[in-house]
């Protein structure tokens, strides 16, 4: 009979079907089980950073940073109106950036928890609360398998009730993944202002029909949260001006997976926008893989006007 551990190697650990069944066999410290069985079953999990040096990273990021957003760092009075709502990939040329992206302790925590090993492939740095809509991960990062994918958010000071912190829908991460064939749109080749706009409607009837509210994640400095694919969030509205919500988020992928993006793929039909992913702690990519086998880069693909093709794996090719 084989070990339940084995059964579903294609499902996030978190996220197994047998989970509470299986949760006790796996090797994970007191805090770990916590962290697992609050995103089993809220989508999210708190814990404290593990980073010794984690005030000083966040005193040198700030002091870069405040200068390129335009910000007063020092003016606890005057409204925070940055120039620029945030620094993606800051990793690439900011040290501090990338050691809390690529801290050991946090990846090695996520390859527990999800089973295959996790790396950091995007960062985003922000001084103020986004404010963005409610939406779920898995519209902008997915992966085949589903649900490989998650992010780490982290409080670079402690967040006040009125600079817009994070919210999210707690459970909302066992809702339908949405696609384009479910919301009833082609994305292939599509144009779009914004990826999660098409889904926005969806998402909030399914708000409404479960009846969910809103938590929100009122951190510490050092804390940070861990959120999974699907657990619908964002950013609830500035009513204090003059506070900053100063936090970086870095999302992780998993190890023999392909990357893509659905908000602008049509899966049924083979069309992948598969996403050229570099692994923050290396800076090198990080190849699309179907059970071990590199899958075809998308440059290289047949022109996806002609007959449907699915991405091609190391000498074979499969046609729908």
């Amino acid at each position: 009979m084989s070990d339940p551990l084995d059964l579903f190697p294609g499902v996030p650990l978190i996220e197994s079907p047998i989970f509470d069944s299986i949760v006790d066999r796996v090797d994970l410290t007191e805090d770990e089980r916590r962290i697992a069985i609050d995103l089993n079953r809220k989508g999210f999990a708190a814990f404290d950073f593990p980073d010794p040096d984690l005030d000083e990273r966040i005193a040198r990021i700030r002091g870069r940073y405040s200068e390129r957003f335009g910000l007063d760092d020092s003016d606890s009075d005057g409204p925070k109106l940055p120039n620029e709502g945030r620094v993606q990939d800051g990793w690439q040329d900011d040290e501090d950036v990338r050691a809390i992206a690529c801290n050991a302790r946090v990846i090695e925590l996520l390859s527990k928890l999800w089973g295959r090993t996790a790396f950091p492939f995007q960062t985003l740095n922000f001084p103020v609360g986004t404010q963005q809509n409610p939406h779920t991960d898995t519209v902008h990062f997915s992966s085949v398998p589903e649900r490989f994918m998650c992010g780490v958010w982290l409080a670079m000071e402690d967040i006040d009730a009125g600079s817009g912190p994070l919210l999210y829908y707690p459970g909302s991460h066992r809702w339908p993944v949405l696609g384009n064939m479910i919301i009833g749109r082609r994305g292939w080749q599509s144009e779009l202002n914004s990826a999660q706009e098409p889904y926005e409607h969806a998402w909030a009837a399914m708000v409404a029909a479960n009846r969910a509210e809103t938590e929100t994640f009122l951190a510490r400095k050092g804390q940070a949260l861990i959120w999974c694919a699907n657990l619908l969030h964002g950013g609830s509205p500035r009513t204090d001006l003059t506070k900053t919500r100063w936090s970086q988020v870095t999302h992780y992928y998993f190890d023999d997976c392909i990357y893509y993006t659905p908000a602008f793929s049509d899966e049924p039909i083979g069309r992948l926008a598969l996403r050229e992913i570099v692994d923050v702690a290396t800076g090198e990519p990080r190849p699309n893989c179907y059970f071990g086998n590199e899958v075809m880069p998308a440059k290289a693909r047949p022109d996806p006007t002609q007959k449907g093709w699915i991405p091609k794996l190391r000498g074979r090719l499969f046609r729908i």
